[in-house]
C-alpha cells in the first residue's frame, strides 16, 4: 500500500500530482511504484487519483479496451487491455509514445516486451503492434513532440 497525507492507495492506483506540488509519501508494508518526475506540461494542474481495479473499461479500436486516465492538450494517458491474438493497425506516433507493460507481453516488428518493460518511442516513430496473450499496458502519447 502506498500512502501520503491525502490517503492510502492500494495496488493499481493511478496517482498524478501536478507540477510544483509536493507530498509526503510513505509505505508501511512496502510497494513497487512506476514514477515519472518533471514530465508534465507546467500548465497541467489537475491532481488525479484513479483506482484502476474498479474504473470502467471502454471499447477501443478492434478488440482493445481502454481506460482513460488523463488528458491535457495533445497528451493522452490510458490503460489499454489487449485480448489474446490482437493485432493493431500499423501507425505513427505524432508527439511520441511511452508504454509500460503491466501484464502479459507486448510485441511489434522491433521486438517482444515482457511485463515490466518500459518503451519510449520518439515523435513520428511507427510500429505494427500485436500480442499473443492478454496484455495490459499503460500508454502515454502526444507529449514528446
Amino acid at each position: 500500500m502506498f500512502s501520503d497525507e491525502t490517503g492510502d492507495f492500494g495496488p493499481g492506483t493511478y496517482i498524478r500530482n501536478p507540477p510544483g506540488s509536493g507530498h509526503a509519501p510513505f509505505s508501511e508494508g512496502g510497494c513497487t511504484l512506476f514514477v515519472k518526475l518533471h514530465q508534465m506540461n507546467p500548465r497541467d494542474l489537475e491532481a488525479v487519483r484513479i483506482d484502476t481495479r474498479s474504473a470502467p473499461w471502454r471499447p477501443g479500436i478492434g478488440g482493445l479496451e481502454v481506460m482513460s486516465l488523463h488528458a491535457f492538450e495533445n497528451e493522452q494517458v490510458a490503460l489499454v487491455k489487449w485480448p489474446a491474438g490482437e493485432r493493431f493497425q500499423p501507425h505513427r506516433h505524432y508527439g511520441g509514445e511511452e508504454i509500460l507493460v503491466l501484464s502479459g507481453e507486448f510485441a511489434d516488428e522491433h521486438g517482444r516486451y515482457p511485463r515490466g518493460t518500459w518503451i519510449r518511442s520518439p515523435h513520428l516513430s511507427q510500429h505494427h503492434p500485436f500480442v499473443d496473450r492478454e496484455t495490459v499496458i499503460w500508454v502515454k502519447t502526444g507529449h514528446l513532440g
